[in-house]
């Protein structure tokens, strides 16, 4: 008798992963109202429309909703379970993805994006950088936050021989770094490598500041905190803000 034929397992994808709900979606509270009062001092007219692109779970948009009231803020994410969660702090959130047909928006149409611990999770950040450069117009604001890999421990750790922290090697579990949480990051910048990076991609960076950690252990976190102020270039979270280049 012949052995039934095995059915063959997919792999699970990038996608699969996103969707699965025990992954964080949600940014960290200091990083997000940093990032919503730059954007707020450099939107002085109300009626402004702003992308959050990656929104999450929406906590990150309603914690700076109250420092953009009078914009339009709408939730951007591919993951429909992220986006559903979403819906219950967002009034507008809308399935976009940044690869593949675009996001679902008209050229030039936002006058500016939140784009919040998304750029270190993408295989294609050139792409990603084209797409959020086409919905943007001549002098759109892009407010990107990012993990970074020269944060002040970082470069303890290294020299320990030890693998960063935000990095990892794998989807399945954390190892050889402090931490147990997966997340999914594939890219990871220095303050350096961000600015060259968006400058390559049409964007003109208006300045890049730091912002504290909350997976910093406790003892150290008023450290953290004197690093993101004093010392951007070694602070945990970068924060970038920038402008579209006109002619870019």
């Amino acid at each position: 008798m012949t052995p039934p034929t095995p059915t063959p397992v997919t792999p699970p994808t990038l996608q699969d992963f996103y969707e699965n709900p025990a992954v964080p979606v949600a940014s960290g509270t200091p990083r997000t109202l940093r990032q919503a009062r730059i954007l707020a001092a450099a939107l002085p007219r109300p009626g402004a429309t702003v992308l959050d692109i990656g929104c999450g779970d929406g906590t990150a948009a309603a914690t700076a909703a109250p420092l953009l009231r009078g914009h339009r803020v709408i939730g951007v994410d591919w993951s429909q379970d992220a986006l559903r969660r979403a819906s219950a702090h967002l009034p507008h959130v809308v399935r976009g993805e940044l690869s593949d047909n675009g996001l679902p928006f008209a050229t030039g149409a936002a006058d500016a994006i939140l784009f919040s611990e998304v750029i270190e999770h993408l295989v294609d950040p050139d792409s990603a950088l084209d797409e959020l450069r086409r919905v943007l117009p001549p002098g759109g604001h892009l407010m990107l936050s990012t993990p970074n890999l020269a944060a002040w421990y970082n470069r303890a750790l290294l020299l320990a021989g030890t693998q960063p922290v935000f990095s990892e090697v794998s989807l399945r579990a954390i190892h050889g770094r402090p931490g147990t949480e997966v997340v999914g990051h594939l890219r990871l910048y220095t303050a350096r490598a961000l600015r060259e990076f968006l400058t390559a991609s049409g964007f003109d960076v208006v300045r890049i500041t730091g912002a504290p950690f909350h997976g910093v252990p406790r003892p150290l976190r008023p450290l953290d905190r004197l690093m993101a102020s004093a010392a951007p270039s070694a602070a945990s979270i970068l924060l970038a803000h920038a402008r579209r280049r006109a002619g870019a």
